[in-house]
C-alpha cells in the first residue's frame, strides 16, 4: 500500500498528537523525558508491523520530502546560535569530539569481540558497531554494497537496516532517563540565564508570533537553505563531502550573527519564537515519518547473537556516559543534557540526539551550549571519523 505525500503528512501529524497524548497520560514517559515523536512513532510502527504480520500488507510511505524537514531543522539550529555560545562551547566541543571518535573504536571492538565469541561473521560485528549505531540508516545503506561485494556478506543490507532500526528506537528511549538520573543525583540546575528559543523550557519564549515574524523567519530559513545547498554542491565539486544539512547549519550560524550587525534594528533570529515553532515542527515531522516507517519485522530475522551484540552496545554506551563522558564534560547541567544527546547520536542519529535534548530541556531548563556542541560533533565530524574507523576494522577482520 503506497501512500502519497499528503497521506504520509496526515499520518505524521497524527503520530505527533499520539505521542503528545501518550506522554500526557503515561507519567513515566514524561518523567523520563521520552521525546513525543519517539513514543508516538514507535507505537505507530508497531501498528504497521502488526498490519504486515496479520494481513500481509506493507504500508509504503512517501519519503522524498522527509529530508527537507531535516534541512529546515538544522538550519533553525544554526539561526538560533550565537558566537558567544560557540566560544563557550569550544572546550566541550573538543572533549566530546575526542570522546566520540574514541567510542567509534570501542563500538567496533565490542561488536567484533562478541561476534567472535558467538561464532558469527566478525563483519556483522562491525555492522552492529559504528556502521549502524553511530552511522544510522544512511551509513548502513552506503556500506552495504561494499561489504556484500568485497567481504561476501550477502545479507549486509538487511542486517544493517535491522541494526539501525534497533539503535534508533533505543537511542530515543535511553537518553532522557540517563539525563534525568544525572540531574536528580547531582541536583543540577541550568547554568545560563541567556534567553534562547530552540531548546528552552516550556513557557519561556518571549516574542509574539505574528505574520511578519513568521515571514522573517521563513525568509532567513530560505536564504540559509538555498545558500547551504549551493555550498554543499561546491564542496563536492572540489573533492570533499559534507552533508547538505551541515552546510545549511553553517550558513545559518553566519546569518544569525552577521545580519543583526548590518541591520541594527533587526530582531536576532535566536530571539524569535516563530523560529522555535518552526524548529519543533520540522524535527517532530522528520522523526515521526522516520519512526512510523520503520520496518520492525526486519528485526525478526536477526539471530539471537546479533540481539545480544546490540544490547551489549547499549549497556556499554550507558556506562561510558555515566563514568567518562559526564565527568569529562564537567559534571554540570549542560554535561547531563549533552549526555542525553550523545546517547541518541551514538545509538541512532543526530536528529535523535536533538529530540532527546529537547525533551530534557523542556522539562528541566535550557542548555544553549548542548544545542551547539552535540550537532556540531554529529554533523561535521563523526561521519568522517567513522569512515576511517570502519575502513580500519574491515581491513583487520575482512
Amino acid at each position: 500500500m503506497a501512500l502519497t505525500f499528503w497521506q504520509t503528512l496526515v499520518l505524521a501529524i497524527l503520530v505527533l498528537f499520539l505521542g503528545r497524548g501518550l506522554n500526557r497520560i503515561v507519567p513515566v514517559f514524561r518523567e523520563f523525558n521520552i521525546p513525543e515523536p519517539v513514543s508516538g512513532g514507535f507505537l505507530a510502527s508497531l501498528v504497521f508491523g502488526l498490519i504486515y504480520f496479520v494481513f500481509d500488507v506493507q504500508v509504503s510511505f512517501y519519503m522524498a520530502e522527509r529530508d527537507n524537514f531535516l534541512l529546515v531543522f538544522f538550519t533553525t539550529i544554526g539561526l538560533s546560535s550565537r558566537f558567544s555560545t560557540l566560544k563557550e562551547g569550544g572546550s566541550s566541543l573538543m572533549v566530546l569530539l575526542v570522546i566520540a571518535c574514541t567510542f567509534l573504536v570501542i563500538q567496533n571492538g565490542v561488536g567484533v569481540s562478541l561476534a567472535y565469541l558467538c561464532g558469527i561473521n566478525p563483519v556483522l560485528g562491525i555492522i552492529g558497531g559504528s556502521i549502524t549505531m553511530s552511522g544510522g540508516h544512511g551509513t548502513a545503506i552506503a556500506w552495504a554494497p561494499v561489504i556484500t561485494d568485497k567481504y561476501g556478506l550477502a545479507n549486509a543490507a538487511e542486517a544493517g537496516a535491522a541494526c539501525a532500526t534497533f539503535g534508533l528506537i533505543l537511542g530515543g528511549l535511553v537518553g532522557g532517563p540517563v539525563a534525568r538520573s544525572l540531574i536528580a543525583r547531582d541536583k543540577l540546575k541550568p547554568l545560563s540565564s541567556e534567553h534562547i528559543t530552540v531548546g528552552a523550557r516550556n513557557g519561556e519564549e518571549r516574542e509574539q508570533i505574528d505574520a511578519p515574524a513568521v515571514l522573517t523567519s521563513l525568509l532567513m530559513l530560505a536564504i540559509a537553505i538555498a545558500a547551504g545547498v549551493e555550498l554543499a554542491a561546491w564542496v563536492a565539486d572540489i573533492g570533499f563531502f559534507l552533508p547538505t544539512y551541515a552546510t545549511c547549519l553553517f550558513i545559518g550560524v553566519v546569518l544569525a550573527n552577521g545580519m543583526p550587525l548590518i541591520f541594527k534594528h533587526m530582531t536576532k533570529p535566536a530571539d524569535c519564537k516563530s523560529l522555535a515553532l518552526i524548529s519543533d515542527l520540522s524535527l517532530g515531522l522528520f522523526l515521526a515519518i522516520s519512526l512510523m516507517s520503520m520496518q520492525l519485522w526486519t528485526l525478526v530475522d536477526l539471530a539471537l547473537p546479533i540481539l545480544v551484540l546490540l544490547f551489549a552496545q547499549v549497556v556499554v554506551l550507558v556506562v561510558f556516559c555515566y563514568f567518562l563522558i559526564y565527568p569529562l564534560l564537567g559534571r554540570d547541567y549542560d554535561s547531563a543534557v549533552m549526555c542525553s544527546g550523545y546517547l541518541g547520536m551514538a545509538l541512532g542519529a543526530t536528529p535523535n540526539a536533538i529530540a532527546n535534548m529537547t525533551a530534557v530541556t523542556r522539562h528541566c531548563g535550557p542548555s544553549s551550549k548542548a544545542f551547539i556542541v552535540v550537532p556540531l560533533v554529529g554533523v561535521f565530524f563523526i561521519d568522517i571519523a567513522n569512515a576511517v574507523v570502519i575502513q580500519l576494522f574491515l581491513g583487520w577482520v575482512g
